[in-house]
């Protein structure tokens, strides 16, 4: 019991054949992943309907020279301000087909979600951030989806 407390649950012997089975693919996944994101980061800073991309990847971002000496990728993470409120940005996020309203993050799926929502009152989040995590789907695909989302 003792054990437990400190050191958690002990997974089943099916448990940790997922974990090792998923491990293999684990850094092809993440390496499509952090691309993805950068691609689509990349592709959201310059569209007419944001305001921000919040992403380490790209060079405007405020810590990009520390990102770009301390990691060998920047992630499959990012996040989006578009819309002019809470309203606008959660219309964006439901007139996504490919990104799924989620909170979670780094699996093959794309997810998206309204932070300030998740988060509740009290939020230092934007309420125009949109929280992203990019998965394994064709880029042109991603690009396409948020585009017509943010187009309306």
């Amino acid at each position: 019991m003792s054990i437990q407390m400190t050191g958690g649950a002990v997974p089943s012997p099916f448990e940790c054949w997922l974990t090792m089975r998923g491990v293999r693919t684990l850094p092809v996944r993440v390496k499509v992943q952090s691309s993805n994101a950068a691609a689509l980061a990349v592709f959201l800073e310059s569209h007419p309907c944001v305001e921000a991309v919040h992403y380490p990847g790209l060079a405007s971002h405020a810590a990009h020279d520390i990102a770009a000496r301390q990691m060998s990728g920047f992630g499959g993470m990012l996040s989006v301000q578009a819309g002019a409120d809470r309203a606008q940005s959660m219309a964006i996020a439901s007139r996504l087909r490919i990104f799924t309203q989620a909170t979670s993050l780094g699996g093959t799926e794309s997810l998206v979600e309204h932070r300030a929502s998740v988060e509740g009152p009290g939020t230092r989040a934007p309420e125009n951030l949109l929280r992203v995590s990019v998965g394994l789907e064709h880029i042109e695909d991603l690009k396409e989806d948020f585009d017509q989302a943010l187009r309306g």
